[in-house]
């Protein structure tokens, strides 16, 4: 690991980092070091809920691989986060058909309710954060607001605000 002041917390995600990778069975000498590499990223992130460089870093070393190379696949796909997110995170989609269809006033209104910007740090509680997404391949259902993955479909700006209120009573 690469750092000495870790929480029980963050020792115990190392150690179910750790344990995921193990059962890989990757050697410095085996092929798959970067075949397999989304898959513990992936992994990794859903542990950590995101991919801070102490991470990124753990994940190189114990799968043989330059720092710079996993932190250039972190870095490409947009799915991969290095900083923090909220308990519910909140994506708005902005494809063409949701765009069309309202989007924007939906994200503008998350966005003032939750007082934070898309694609920024998560609210000062740590329940939300909110990201643009540009196509979730849910046109159909334009405009497209998802939490944690639950699509709502034909969202307006007030019917975000009713689902956005409905995760605080959750806390």
């Amino acid at each position: 690991m690469c750092c000495n002041k870790l929480s029980e917390d963050a020792a115990k995600k190392f150690a179910e980092l750790d344990a995921f990778i193990d059962g890989l069975a990757i050697d410095r000498n085996d092929e798959r070091r970067r075949g397999v590499l989304i898959q513990v990223l992936h992994r990794s992130q859903q542990i950590f809920g995101y991919l801070p460089c102490e991470v990124i870093s753990h994940v190189a070393k114990r799968l043989y691989l330059p720092e710079a190379a996993v932190s250039g696949v972190v870095s490409f796909y947009n799915y991969f986060s290095t900083e923090p997110k909220g308990k519910y995170c909140i994506s708005i989609c902005l494809g063409t058909a949701c765009y069309v269809k309202g989007a924007e006033g939906v994200l503008n209104e998350v966005e003032r309710v939750l007082g934070i910007k898309a694609d920024t740090a998560p609210t000062a509680d740590g329940l939300f954060s909110v990201s643009a997404l540009r196509c979730v391949g849910a046109c159909g259902l334009a405009p497209v607001m998802m939490v944690n993955g639950k699509v709502y479909g034909k969202v307006t700006p007030a019917k975000a605000v009713e689902i956005i209120n409905e995760y605080k009573k959750l806390g």
